[in-house]
């Protein structure tokens, strides 16, 4: 079954450390979510393909490149947007694909509320998922069905911290899709812990929560 790519940059350690701290305001927590954010897609988008293209310098012609294909970033809502800004920095160009997903807390599974996407929209496309945490993954495989049906075949998840349960569940609907981690944590809640069950354990709480102070 693939593995996820989980970060060894010292800066991704540092950031999700800080993330993790109960006493990170939301301001510092949205900080270091856009710092680990851009970190990790560094390192997810390392094989972008691209082309040549020559480009005027103020003194002469020089060589360049561009981008070969459209990239399409898409933040599961609510969480995911706050790893937005830092996507569109590093890839000016792309496109935000915003998918609404929300999971049930009683049973777990996630329910979609709002998707824009129609059939061929992202073919073509490189398209990155981005969630902050891998929990059930019962969000993360519902969206990558979603943009699959809308034509993806190049893909690729982005979060802060994963469980093992959600990589295996992952794995097990999508194992095309590679999936990069600031860290990978010992478990879900369950039963006779303190949090409620499907929670990433040590994880760093709720990110929706922790990121817009509710």
């Amino acid at each position: 079954m693939p593995q996820p790519s989980v970060s060894q940059h010292p800066l991704v350690h540092v950031a999700v450390t800080r993330l993790r701290h109960r006493g990170t305001a939301p301001a510092d927590f949205r900080t270091l979510v856009g710092i680990a954010t851009g970190l990790l897609l560094y390192e997810a988008l390392a094989d972008l393909a691209v082309e040549t293209a020559a480009v005027e310098t103020p003194l002469a012609t020089a060589p360049g490149w561009v981008l070969a294909r459209p990239v399409a970033f898409v933040p599961i809502l609510r969480a995911g947007l706050g790893m937005v800004d830092a996507a569109t920095r590093l890839v000016p160009d792309s496109q935000v694909r915003h998918l609404g997903l929300y999971r049930d807390e009683r049973t777990l599974e996630p329910v979609v509320y709002y998707s824009r996407l129609a059939a061929g929209d992202l073919a073509d496309t490189t398209v990155v998922l981005l969630d902050p945490m891998l929990a059930t993954a019962g969000s993360a495989v519902a969206a990558t069905g979603l943009v699959k049906a809308a034509g993806a075949t190049d893909l690729r998840l982005v979060g802060l911290v994963g469980a093992p349960e959600g990589v295996r569940a992952l794995a097990a609907a999508h194992p095309d899709v590679r999936v990069y981690l600031a860290a990978l944590d010992d478990r879900l809640t369950g039963a006779g812990d303190t949090w409620p069950a499907g929670y990433i354990l040590p994880g760093l709480g709720d990110a929706g929560d922790r990121q817009f102070g509710t």
